[in-house]
């Protein structure tokens, strides 16, 4: 694990993390890994759901680990006059905040874009929510599950005569949190150039549509829509997942012309290379079902292992089908350092997935895991100038 007092590229940076669950918060443990001061705000008596959620150990739970990671944890009821007045005072030293309520709530508790612009004009808002600040849909509740609906993931992912298919994870909440650090940074680069903040309207749905890619083109020009073809391509074949004779999986992929010759050539079935159709990924694709049993019965009678080292030699693409057992011992994960061990006072030594990519001279760190609900509550209270009679005083309001 890189050590925690290595040069931080994002140190000096203040981040008020004020969303709930994943994509928001997400996005603050991004910019939080990579040397960001993140002080995680929730309220005193509703903390973020994401701490319930998933298997939990002592019962805590550990989810919040990953997402809580390398955050300072304050409670403030925004909705009143204490929480409001310490949010706006916290905002004249932030750079970054991330919410991720429904539009208009922060206007209506009075720390709304206008009042935190006033007290900061070079602090840049981040509002992730479901559908954007603005249209028909605006005001309806939204997670990522829908926006994997919306967007025609779902409608593209599954067999052909089975049901549209939703992920076991929140992958449209983990791609708005990519992109939502990409849109703070960028703003953060606009404000170097001007001086001054402003407003990043991140929807869930967005994003997601941009990673399925031409959909939208191969719609206008030519009124294609890409159907459901389980694990085939419509763009290139053999690609697909196939069964070992230890009872593992593989998967192949032929997305390059000489690639899908060098799988062909390795299973015997050379002939097949000097088609006519074998020539373009389109064409190919039309000859699956021969594809895939040629590839198909070459592999039922290889272990994994003896597939996996073939295709090596072949210079062929494959990778086993792995669950997060496999992932845990994967030799390359491990010379990339994928997987770090971090020590938490609560449950020990935890191991997690370690920051999201490699810096040379300034690499990211992980200090701490997630931390107990309002946690530094008094200690950042203090550090903005408040006495003890007066943070008693607000605990006492309901405030803290």
């Amino acid at each position: 694990m890189t050590s925690p007092t290595t040069p931080q590229p994002l140190a000096g940076l203040r981040v008020l993390d004020l969303a709930t669950l994943f994509a928001g918060p997400l996005a603050a443990t991004m910019l939080g890994d990579f040397g960001a001061e993140v002080i995680k705000v929730e309220h005193p008596r509703r903390p973020d759901p994401a701490r319930g959620h998933g298997p939990a150990k002592d019962g805590i739970g550990l989810w919040w680990k990953l997402l809580g990671r390398n955050k300072r944890a304050l409670t403030l009821d925004l909705s009143g006059p204490g929480g409001r007045d310490l949010l706006l005072r916290l905002a004249e030293e932030t750079d970054v905040i991330v919410e991720n309520f429904r539009p208009g709530t922060l206007e209506r508790w009075g720390v709304g874009w206008e009042e935190l612009h006033a007290v900061n004009p070079r602090l840049v808002l981040a509002r992730v929510t479901g559908f954007g600040q603005r249209g028909p849909y605006a005001q309806r509740p939204g997670f990522g599950t829908l926006a994997e609906a919306m967007s025609g993931f779902a409608a593209v992912t599954g067999e052909p005569d089975g049901p549209p298919t939703l992920p076991p994870f929140g992958l449209a909440d983990s791609i708005a949190a990519l992109a939502t650090a990409y849109a703070v940074m960028t703003a953060l680069a606009g404000r170097d150039a001007t001086g001054l903040g402003q407003v990043v309207d991140m929807a869930i749905i967005e994003p997601i549509l941009m990673v399925l890619g031409p959909q939208t083109l191969w719609y206008d020009q030519l009124g294609y829509v890409q159907p459901r073809t389980g694990n085939r391509s419509r763009n290139n074949a053999p690609r697909n997942t196939y069964r070992t004779s230890d009872g593992h999986w593989v998967a192949v992929s032929t997305s390059a012309q000489s690639v899908a010759e060098r799988v062909m050539r390795l299973v015997g079935r050379p002939e097949l290379t000097r088609e006519p159709w074998f020539a373009a990924g389109a064409t190919r694709a039309e000859h699956a079902d021969e594809l895939d049993e040629a590839v198909g019965h070459w592999i039922a009678r290889r272990t994994r292992e003896e597939v996996v080292s073939a295709f090596e030699k072949a210079e062929a693409a494959v990778a086993p089908v792995q669950d997060v057992r496999d992932v845990m011992e994967d030799p390359q994960y491990r010379a990339l350092g994928t997987i770090t061990e971090v020590d938490d006072p609560e449950l020990g030594p935890l191991r997690m997935q370690n920051v999201l990519f490699r810096l040379s001279r300034t690499p990211g760190a992980i200090r701490w895991a997630g931390r107990p609900h309002g946690a530094d509550t008094e200690e950042i209270l203090t550090e903005l100038g408040l006495t003890a009679a007066r943070i008693a005083a607000l605990r006492a309001e309901g405030a803290l």
